[in-house]
């Protein structure tokens, strides 16, 4: 199945300054949303796989805009969500998020391992999601769990399913709760694969 991409949102938030502390380098979170037309919204469908089928050409759309977006950047961690109009269900971005959606993202980082944290719900036009992220080598990284705040106006209308990735180039900034380090679970993955 083709999805219907009807809309395209970019969001880029640098951090440099949290609670007094600069971040050196600051911490980027770049978001890429795709908003689709939701080709079940009002029906009572079983067989979900045309849109898990259809969730990889969505991903390579997605990857399209994503890659000018992290030239250069250190993607660290990530997060995936859905937010699925009125008419729809929760399933429905169940659905467009499973590892074939995700791999294409995976490749275009760098193929990480860590499972990527995700949120879905059903919502009028305009709500709040926050995006849960982790760490791309390892879900064990402390200082890289984060949530990415993201808010539409307009979307998703009750036929649409916003589907959102989010990248962020570090830990949070001040993180000092200790534990395994990125470059100790990067090291660790090299390790392990050599």
């Amino acid at each position: 199945m083709d999805l219907v991409v009807r809309r395209d949102i970019i969001q880029r938030d640098d951090l440099h300054v949290i609670a007094g502390r600069a971040g050196d380098p600051p911490l980027t979170r770049i978001s890429v949303v795709s908003v689709v037309e939701n080709p079940f919204a009002g029906q009572q469908v079983d067989d979900l796989s045309p849109l898990v089928d259809g969730s990889i050409g969505l991903a390579n759309h997605m990857v399209e805009i994503a890659t000018g977006l992290c030239r250069g950047l250190d993607i660290q961690s990530y997060g995936k969500a859905g937010l699925v109009g009125l008419a729809g269900e929760q399933e429905h971005a169940n659905a467009l998020l499973t590892t074939a959606f995700a791999n294409p993202l995976r490749d275009m980082i760098g193929d990480p391992v860590a499972w990527i944290s995700s949120v879905t719900k059903v919502a009028p036009a305009g709500t709040l999601i926050d995006v849960p992220v982790n760490n791309i080598h390892d879900i064990y990284v402390r200082s890289h769990y984060d949530a990415v705040s993201l808010c539409f106006p307009g979307t998703p209308m009750p036929d649409e399913i916003a589907v959102i990735f989010c990248m962020l180039t570090r830990g949070r900034i001040g993180a000092r709760v200790g534990g395994l380090t990125h470059e100790e679970a990067r090291s660790r993955r090299k390790a392990a694969s050599a």
